[in-house]
């Protein structure tokens, strides 16, 4: 039996932009211009000789008709992707996952493991920028965007998969040029701040009771990596994010001089856009940062 086949460039094109309900945003997935996509869903129009869009301003809407289309024909795209994963060569723009995370966490936490993820699926090229800017404020687009949380983002779905608390951290040889048996004791010392979290300590030093405590002196950071080097190199004493400086202090780089309190933070999370959620590539990362996130968190309690 002869098969009745669109062009399948045209039903490619169809497909991304009903799906993603834009014709700029079905460009960028297919890294082609906005002009190619619209020819190529003229032409099934064409040769469907059917409507397949009511434009509508910005934004493009599926007449009753081709959204039954879409949805019997969109799942066949699923099948084919992961049939060609599974057997075939995948290109390598197809192969390449877009990660953009926070500064400190892809220094101290990410980068260290992201070999393990590689080895893991050697198929699947990783490109990481690291960037503080807010998700809402990013204009690339982007497979998978770390930052904490949870937070609810309207077209993104989330997945939590690093928790941590905080507590003061310093140098081995720092504690033992001046001990801390109790947080009045910090009097003593220099404590390390970072700009972009100026409560940290003030919260850290009300929970322990001493709210009012006038430190030795103070040094302050641009970026939390570089607080916690400082801390590493025994400038003064730094109150650390348990997960972020668990190699250190596994090393003994830093030691933890108190028992507690703990100060509750928010957890990492990983934010996908709700068109990429079923990805093959997306899928896997997100569960092996679930994985490693669990294996070890640095999280405890007090």
């Amino acid at each position: 039996m002869k098969r009745t086949l669109p062009p399948l460039n045209a039903l490619r094109a169809f497909e991304a932009a009903g799906r993603l309900g834009s014709i700029k945003k079905a460009a960028e997935e297919l890294h082609v211009t906005h002009g190619a996509v619209s020819q190529q869903v003229r032409l099934l129009e064409a040769w469907l000789g059917a409507t397949l869009f009511e434009r509508q301003h910005r934004r493009v809407v599926l007449t009753p008709a081709a959204a039954a289309y879409l949805e019997e024909i969109g799942p066949l795209f699923d099948q084919v992707s992961r049939a060609t994963a599974k057997y075939g060569i995948v290109n390598p723009v197809a192969r390449t996952l877009r990660v953009n995370a926070l500064a400190t966490f892809t220094l101290r936490w990410l980068v260290p493991r992201l070999s393990g993820f590689r080895d893991a699926h050697a198929g699947i090229d990783v490109k990481l920028e690291t960037s503080n800017e807010p998700l809402e404020s990013l204009e690339e687009n982007w497979d998978v965007i770390i930052r904490g949380g949870p937070d609810t983002f309207y077209g993104y779905a989330m997945r939590p998969f690093l928790s941590e608390q905080r507590i003061p951290v310093c140098s081995p040889a720092r504690l033992r040029r001046h001990p801390l048996a109790v947080p009045d004791d910090l009097r003593a010392h220099t404590l390390l701040h970072t700009s972009s979290l100026p409560r940290l300590w003030p919260d850290w030093l009300a929970k322990a009771g001493v709210p009012r405590l006038e430190p030795a002196a103070t040094l302050t950071f641009d970026h939390f990596y570089l607080t916690l080097q400082a801390a590493v190199d025994g400038a003064g004493v730094a109150v650390g994010p348990t997960a972020l400086a668990a190699a250190d202090l596994a090393a003994g780089r830093l030691v933890m001089p108190f028992s507690g309190p703990w100060l509750p933070s928010r957890s990492y999370c990983a934010y996908v856009p709700e068109e990429k959620a079923r990805d093959e590539r997306v899928m896997l990362f997100c569960a092996w940062l679930e994985r490693e996130g669990a294996a070890g968190s640095g999280e405890r309690s007090g």
